[in-house]
Order: C-alpha cells, then sequence, then structure tokens
C-alpha cells in the first residue's frame, strides 16, 4: 500500500536494556529481518508487553484507511473496516526530527516520531526511509507473529 512508510517484521534484541525508568513503559531495541533498521520504540508495556526474541509485523502509514485514502477528519477512522482491525497495538504520533548519520560505512536516515510522549527513532537506509517527512503524521501498528 503506498500509504505505508514501513512494513517489515521486525525481531526485538532488547527490552529496557538500561533499567525500567517508568512503570508503564518499556523501551524496546528491534532491527528488522534484513538487518537494515534498527529501532529503538517506547511502548505502553501495561497494555502491549513484548519480549526479547519475538517477531513483530511493524507498519507505520499515514493512514488506516484499507483503501489507502488519507485522513479527511477527526475522530478516526470513519465507521466501518480499518487496518486497526489486523493489528494489535496502535498509536499515532508526529515526525518532529529528520536527520542523516554518517557515522558508519553507510549513511543512513534517521527518523524521530514522538506518540504522546512515547518515542520512535528509527534508523535505516536512505531508499527505506525516503516517505517520511518533517512534521508528516503517522500511525504505528503492531501484531505478534505466531510461531
Amino acid at each position: 500500500m503506498d500509504a505505508f512508510h514501513f512494513d517489515e517484521i521486525i525481531k526485538i534484541r532488547k527490552v529496557d536494556a538500561d533499567g525500567k525508568k517508568y512503570d508503564k513503559v518499556s523501551r524496546i531495541e528491534a532491527e528488522s529481518n534484513d538487518g537494515e533498521t534498527s529501532i529503538l520504540l517506547d511502548i505502553n508495556s501495561e497494555l502491549y508487553p513484548m519480549q526479547r526474541k519475538e517477531l513483530y509485523r511493524m507498519v507505520i502509514s499515514t493512514t488506516l484507511s484499507m483503501d489507502g485514502s488519507a485522513v479527511t477528519s477527526y475522530p478516526y477512522p470513519p465507521e466501518g473496516k480499518s487496518l486497526a482491525d489486523k493489528f494489535e497495538y496502535i498509536v499515532h504520533g508526529l515526525v518532529y526530527k529528520v536527520s542523516m548519520d554518517t557515522s558508519g560505512p553507510d549513511k543512513k536516515v534517521v527518523v524521530y516520531v514522538s506518540f504522546g510522549g512515547l518515542q520512535l527513532m528509527l534508523k535505516s537506509d536512505p531508499v527505506k526511509a525516503q516517505k517520511f517527512k518533517l512534521d508528516q503524521k503517522l500511525f504505528l501498528l503492531l501484531r505478534k507473529m505466531v510461531k
């Protein structure tokens, strides 16, 4: 779907690696299956606990509409089926920073998104991150993959 900015299977590498700082929030360190994308994600662990070594489908989209149509009004989504029906954890946020990381052998785009205080840092190949734009509103959707 063209509205998807990111659609990958991710593997959780660490949960709260620096210790648990908040009662209901965990910081997840993950990596895409192809190893090209690294992710730091704060999640509400009371609502959606995630465990090390588990696999999840992670989608970042501009819409929840099944047909990919843009969000035009709130509250959202409109009645009927939506992408939310296919996922277990959904948050809505805003891209507040996009930068380049040239510290390693390969250039990476680093995207920062705030979901009402919960943060996402996604570091990926410039081709994979080309759709992310500053001040863009996005949905992050997660679903645990069954082994």
